[in-house]
């Protein structure tokens, strides 16, 4: 579905079509089933990110703190 229609069906939802009513939920369900797949993927690759650069982080730290 355009984002122009999906706009269409919501600004006058009240006087469209059950057809037109149905096909903007099925666009909304996966939409944002697609949009909270997404941001797991992310925070996953965020955590995952932060651990490893907190990792590298304390062993430079120690590595300089052992030099001086």
């Amino acid at each position: 579905m355009e984002i122009e229609r999906l706009k269409e069906i919501l600004k006058d939802y009240k006087n469209k079509s059950n057809k037109d009513i149905t096909q903007a939920l099925d666009f909304l369900y996966e939409d944002f089933n697609t949009t909270k797949e997404t941001i797991l993927k992310l925070t996953y690759h965020l955590d995952s990110t932060e651990i490893n650069y907190n990792k590298l982080l304390d062993e430079m730290n120690n590595r300089i703190s052992n030099v001086g």
